[in-house]
C-alpha cells in the first residue's frame, strides 16, 4: 500500500510540475496604452491599438483584447484617446550641446533684417557687464527680406554694430554654422586688421579698400572662435561646466517637448563625451544620445581608446561609435565645394575645408577602431570626394556592413545619386534644409543643378539608397513636425509654392526616415525605430494622424506624450 501509495505521490508530482511547465504565468506590464491610433512601422503589424511595456521594452503589441491579460494590479495605464501613437523621433543629425548653447543665447533665426538683429545685440549689452562677449547665431541674409544699407553679396558690414557694442566683443555664428559675424571690438582681440591674410580653406570678407567688414567664412571663422575661446579659458571650470550642464539640460527639455526620444549628435569632443557617458551612467538623461567624436585626425588617433566604441552606456541611453569629419562647407555661406563654379559668384567652387587626404587617413582610423565614418559633405564636388574615399576604403575592409554616412548629401552630381545605393553609404539628410535653403538655392546652382541634384530625395530612395532625416538643430529648428512637413511637401509654410516636388517623400517613407532608417543609420535596428515586441518602450502620441491628415493640417500638429523606456518624460499641459 505504502508503494502504491508513493507512485500516485510521484505521479501527482510530475503532472504538476509539466503543467507549471507548460504554462508559464503570465507577464504583468508596469504600462500599457490603450485606445491608440499606433502606427508601428512594422510591416508585420502595421496598425494596433495597444501596446504593452514590461522593464523599459515593449512586452505586446496588439488590440485591447490582446494585451487584457497584461493588465495587473500594478500596471500603469494610458488611454491614448484614439490619438496618433507612433515610435519616438530620433533627430537624425543635430549638434545637442550647440542646440543647448542656442536655446540660452541670442538666436536669429526668425530675425528679418540685419536691423532687426543689431537691436537684438544692442539690448542685450545693455544689460551685460563691460568685455563680456555677446553671442548669437541664426542669421542668414537670404532670408533677410530688407538688405542690410552696405553690403557685400548680402553680408552687412560691421560698423553699425560696432557703434553700439563698443565695450563688448561680439561673435554672431551664421544660421549654417559655416560663417560668423564679428563686431570691431572682437576683431581687435583676435589681431585681424587689413593685411591679415586668408587661411587655407576660409575667408575674410574685405570691403572695396581691403578693410574687413566683420564676416569670416569657414577656417577664417577660428581667428575669432581663438579669441572667444581665450576668455573663456579665464572663467572657472565651475562656472563652465555648469552653463554646459544648463546647456544639456535645456537641449534635452527641448526635444522631449517636441517628441525626439534619440538625439545623434554630429560632433561632440573627447571631454563631451566623458561627461554624456557619466550622465547616462548616472541615470541623468532622459533622451538617448548617440554620439560621433569629432576632433582633428592626430587628436582622434590619441584620444580614441580601448574604450572606444561605446555602445549602449547607461542602460541604452549614450553610444559613441562614429567619428566625424568633413570637407566643406555650407550653401549660403559659398563654402559648399562644387563641381562648377557658383551661379551668383563666378570663378568660385567653393571651400574645401579639410584636405581629402586627411579624411581619408580618417577613414583608416575608423575601419581600425571598427567604428563609423560620417562625413559632412554639401556640394557636388563634396560628395563625390567623399564617395571615392568610401569606394577604396571598402575595398580592403574585411567587414562589408559598415554603414558609412555622408552627412547632409544636399547637392550631388546626378551619376553620383546610383553610388550611394551600389556603395551602401547612407545619406544622413535634413529635410527642413531644403525648403530653409529654396529661396538661394537655384541662385547659387542655377536651375538645373538645382533641378535634378538638389535634396534628391526621390531620386535615392529610388535607386535604393537609404536616406534619413533630421534638422542639424541648431541650424534650424529641432522640431522634427516642420522637417516632416518639409519632407512630404517640399513647400515652406509661408510660400505655397514647391521646390521641385517630383522628389518629395510619401508620408510612409518621411515617418520611416525619422524612426526606422535613423535606427539602421546608427546600427540600432534592433532597439530603436519601430512599435515591435522586444524593442524599447520609446513613443510619441500626437493629435494628428501623419498618415492620413490633410496637408494644411500637419503643421498644427502637437505633441500629446513623450514616453522614453516606458516612462512619460514630456506631457502637454
Amino acid at each position: 500500500m505504502l508503494r502504491k501509495t508513493t507512485v500516485l505521490l510521484s505521479i501527482l508530482l510530475a503532472i504538476i510540475l509539466w503543467t507549471c511547465q507548460s504554462s508559464p504565468e503570465q507577464e504583468i506590464a508596469d504600462m500599457v496604452i490603450t485606445n491608440g491610433n499606433v502606427y508601428t512601422v512594422d510591416s508585420e503589424l502595421p496598425k494596433a491599438t495597444t501596446i504593452a511595456v514590461k522593464d523599459g521594452r515593449i512586452l505586446a503589441v496588439g488590440n485591447d483584447e490582446d494585451i487584457k491579460a497584461y493588465i495587473g494590479e500594478e500596471t500603469e495605464t494610458l488611454d491614448a484617446g484614439g490619438q496618433f501613437v507612433m515610435p519616438g523621433f530620433i533627430e537624425g543629425h543635430g549638434h545637442f550641446s550647440g542646440l543647448g548653447y542656442a536655446l540660452m543665447n541670442l538666436n536669429f533665426l526668425n530675425a528679418r533684417s540685419w536691423d532687426e538683429i543689431v537691436q537684438m545685440v544692442a539690448e542685450k549689452a545693455a544689460n551685460t557687464p563691460k568685455g563680456e562677449w555677446i553671442t548669437g547665431r541664426g542669421w542668414h541674409q537670404e532670408k533677410w527680406t530688407t538688405a542690410p544699407e552696405l553690403d557685400l553679396h548680402g553680408y552687412p558690414s560691421h560698423h553699425s554694430l560696432s557703434v553700439l557694442t563698443k565695450d563688448h566683443p561680439v561673435v554672431l555664428r551664421h544660421a549654417s554654422g559655416h560663417s560668423l559675424f564679428a563686431n570691431e571690438a572682437a576683431m581687435k582681440l583676435a589681431g585681424v586688421t587689413a593685411e591679415t591674410p586668408d587661411p587655407r580653406g576660409g575667408h575674410i570678407l574685405r570691403d572695396q579698400y581691403g578693410e574687413p567688414i566683420g564676416v569670416f567664412e569657414e577656417r577664417a571663422m577660428a581667428m575669432i572662435t581663438e579669441a572667444y575661446a581665450a576668455y573663456r579659458d579665464g572663467l572657472s571650470p565651475q562656472d563652465l561646466q555648469g552653463e554646459w550642464s544648463e546647456g544639456v539640460r535645456a537641449a534635452q527639455d527641448e526635444c522631449l517637448a517636441k517628441g525626439i526620444t534619440s538625439f545623434q549628435d554630429a560632433g561632440s569632443s573627447f571631454e563631451e563625451i566623458v561627461d554624456y557617458e557619466a550622465l547616462a551612467e548616472a541615470g541623468d538623461l532622459d533622451l538617448r544620445l548617440w554620439v560621433m567624436a569629432r576632433r582633428p585626425y592626430n587628436e582622434l588617433v590619441n584620444g580614441l581608446g580601448d574604450n572606444f566604441p561605446i555602445l549602449d552606456a547607461g542602460d541604452h541611453y549614450f553610444t559613441c561609435r562614429a567619428i566625424k569629419s568633413e570637407v566643406d562647407g555650407a550653401l549660403g555661406a559659398f563654402g559648399a565645394w562644387l563641381l562648377k563654379p557658383y551661379n551668383d559668384k563666378p570663378n568660385f567652387v567653393g571651400q574645401n575645408t579639410t584636405l581629402v587626404e586627411t579624411v581619408d587617413s580618417i577613414a583608416g582610423l575608423a575601419l581600425e577602431k571598427g567604428m563609423q565614418l560620417c562625413v559632412h559633405a554639401i556640394g557636388d564636388r563634396a560628395n563625390q570626394e567623399v564617395l571615392n574615399i568610401f569606394e577604396e576604403r571598402f575595398k580592403a575592409a574585411e567587414d562589408k556592413d559598415l554603414r558609412w554616412r555622408i552627412e547632409h548629401s544636399q547637392h550631388l552630381a546626378v551619376n553620383d545619386i546610383n553610388r550611394f545605393a551600389e556603395l551602401g553609404v547612407i545619406a544622413s539628410m535634413q529635410a527642413i534644409h531644403c525648403t530653409s535653403d529654396a529661396p538661394f538655392v537655384v541662385k547659387r546652382l542655377g536651375e538645373e543643378r538645382a533641378r535634378t541634384g538638389a535634396y534628391p530625395w526621390r531620386s535615392l530612395l529610388d535607386a535604393g539608397a537609404v536616406v534619413t532625416n533630421g534638422t542639424d538643430a541648431p541650424v534650424e529648428d529641432v522640431d522634427p513636425i516642420a522637417s516632416y512637413y518639409a519632407t512630404v511637401t517640399r513647400k515652406r509654410p509661408d510660400n505655397p509654392e514647391p521646390f521641385f516636388p517630383e522628389q518629395a517623400m510619401t508620408r510612409e517613407e518621411a515617418v520611416y526616415s525619422y524612426t526606422m532608417a535613423n535606427a539602421f543609420a546608427a546600427f540600432e535596428e534592433e532597439d530603436k525605430g519601430s512599435i515591435t515586441p522586444g524593442k524599447l518602450a520609446d513613443f510619441v502620441i500626437l493629435s494628428n494622424d501623419l498618415i492620413n491628415c490633410a496637408e494644411d493640417e500637419i503643421l498644427n500638429t502637437e505633441v500629446l506624450y513623450t514616453i522614453v523606456g516606458g516612462n512619460v518624460k514630456y506631457q502637454k499641459q
